[in-house]
């Protein structure tokens, strides 16, 4: 017995040992040797999703002669979470997303749901203007008008009730529609409405103008109108192996061809990392301070997917729902309309699952690589003070198709379990990051990380991520260069984002001029403001 109890000891002291040895080793790129005349690219973008295009694509139209260069591990770009089948392709507005709005003292507070309305209507301009000039194909082929519905069902319907007084005060919001007949409700989304119980309290708010996206789309067309263009290179099928400085304030980003195994290296003055959840492994790479406040927590999610006809010539809406206490704001239930390459689906979701990947096609071992004696302690502290997101995961988890098909006959009664099938979405890793007073904070939105010299960036988190990916790009752009954006770019800025440097919240006139400029170009469906108060008294003298 004793000898058992010793050799425990013994394994235990090696663990312990090969543990803090994990923990403390180096995850900074190891220096590489360059030479001096070696050509310099200006941009190196890592990852081929929505961020990267977009980012590309503005420095292409701001600098024509800068030198871009992109790398995705996988054989095609926008085959993580861009891809169309790995998110739900929300165009997020505000308008029917309930936990962008809060209570609080009486009070509903519609900011956040304010400042993504706005930042989507700059996105819709940065598309309009791509579609204008060329870059972008044919708008069906990547947006499609669909009304966006907030939609729920007893205790909550006070609370809908509310938030539609507080947000039909704001231009944003302006053509939103709220009923609590049942039999309006039903034209407006008949699926949700077949089958369920006539003395069910309901309520519904309405938004004409919104829309499903294919992100993935978007940064396929992007991408390839930067291909056609002498100063871009794409590099497909090849992982960034090291991000490391070097002496003349350049970076140099190492790389391996995963078909050929050949390894090389490139320079560059300026790095974006927009590689979805592996942006936190890529940035620990550059041995940055100020990277070293960052860990990630890896949510997986996924939806019930049909395509029967019968299904889905019924639904032509995306409807969302109230999430559950301790649900992260990813996993909001809703049942959308989607339109992918040309094909109209019914999408039901989403179910959190786990993985230790923080990406779809990534490693069982992304966390514990991601691990170190930096976020260790932050990201235990995390799980500790969020034992509510930690029961939600693990009842999610447990979840069986049928449980799963339960929850769908909450938004669609009369749902066949034999027309729906499971999808795997995208991953998502929601950021813990070192905040003052505080070992570690969970956050649920998006941060753009810019280091101090403004010559490494990237992008973390998650929604409402692509669909305000133009606003979050030129964000970055702000940040990382200041005084191009103040100076030279500025004017061309200008011409792309119609509305850039003014507050759309704030200025109705303009506001209704941008969204009929973007709907026409676009093909979504919007009323012009003067044109809707005229309907509503002619509405109004009808009912008199």
């Amino acid at each position: 017995m004793r000898k058992s109890f010793k050799y425990f000891l013994i394994i235990l002291l090696i663990a312990i040992i090969l543990a803090m040895a994990f923990l403390f080793r180096s995850t900074a790129s190891k220096t590489v040797d360059t030479k001096a005349d070696e050509p310099v690219v200006d941009v190196v973008l890592v990852g081929g999703g929505i961020m990267s295009a977009t980012l590309g694509t503005f420095i292409s139209e701001l600098e024509p002669n800068w030198k871009i260069e992109m790398f995705e591990r996988l054989d095609q770009v926008a085959q993580e979470s861009s891809n169309g089948l790995n998110n739900a392709g929300t165009g997020h507005s505000g308008f029917m997303e309930m936990n962008y709005t809060s209570e609080k003292d009486g009070k509903m507070d519609i900011s956040k749901a304010v400042k993504t309305a706005s930042q989507f209507e700059v996105t819709k301009q940065f598309w309009a203007y791509q579609v204008k000039n060329g870059v972008l194909g044919t708008p069906s082929s990547f947006i499609n008008p669909v009304p966006h519905i907030a939609f729920v069902w007893g205790d909550n319907v006070n609370f809908l009730e509310k938030r539609y007084a507080a947000m039909i005060q704001n231009p944003m919001f302006s053509g939103m529609k709220y009923s609590a007949d049942v039999a309006e409700i039903k034209q407006w989304a008949p699926l949700v409405m077949q089958g369920r119980d006539p003395q069910q309290k309901v309520a519904a708010t309405r938004m004409e103008i919104g829309s499903d996206v294919n992100y993935g789309a978007i940064t396929t067309q992007l991408v390839g109108h930067l291909e056609k263009q002498s100063q871009f290179k794409l590099n497909t099928s090849t992982e960034v192996t090291g991000i490391s400085p070097n002496q003349d304030k350049t970076w140099t980003v190492s790389y391996k061809n995963l078909k050929t195994g050949q390894a090389s290296h490139v320079k560059t003055r300026f790095v974006f990392i927009g590689a979805g959840g592996a942006a936190i492994k890529l940035l620990q790479m550059t041995g940055l301070e100020e990277t070293k406040q960052y860990a990630g927590f890896p949510i997986g999610g996924v939806f019930l997917m049909t395509d029967n006809p019968k299904v889905t010539e019924q639904h032509s809406v995306k409807v969302y729902g109230r999430a559950e206490l301790g649900a992260p704001p990813m996993s909001v239930p809703h049942i959308d309309t989607r339109y992918i390459d040309g094909k109209k689906y019914v999408l039901f979701g989403p179910f959190a699952t786990y993985s230790n990947k923080f990406l779809k096609n990534g490693s069982q071992f992304d966390l514990i690589d991601a691990t170190n004696k930096n976020n260790v302690i932050p990201m235990a502290k995390i799980g500790t003070e969020n034992l509510d997101l930690v029961k939600y995961l693990i009842s999610q988890v447990s979840m069986s198709k049928q449980d799963q098909f339960e929850e769908l006959k909450k938004y669609y009664p009369e749902a066949n379990i034999e027309d729906w099938t499971a999808n795997q979405a995208g991953q998502r890793v929601q950021i813990i990051k070192k905040a003052p007073g505080k070992e570690a904070t969970l956050q649920f939105g998006t941060e753009i990380f810019v280091a101090k010299d403004r010559s490494i960036t990237a992008l973390l988190g998650a929604s409402p991520g692509a669909s305000t990916s133009p606003y979050i790009m030129l964000s970055l752009l702000e940040k990382a260069f200041p005084q191009q954006v103040a100076g030279t770019w500025n004017p061309k800025l200008h011409e792309i984002i119609k509305s850039y440097q003014k507050d759309l919240s704030t200025d109705p006139v303009l506001l209704d001029q941008v969204r009929q400029y973007t709907s026409s170009t676009l093909g979504l469906k919007y009323t012009p403001t003067r044109q809707a108060a005229n309907d509503a008294q002619a509405n109004i003298a009808v009912a008199k």
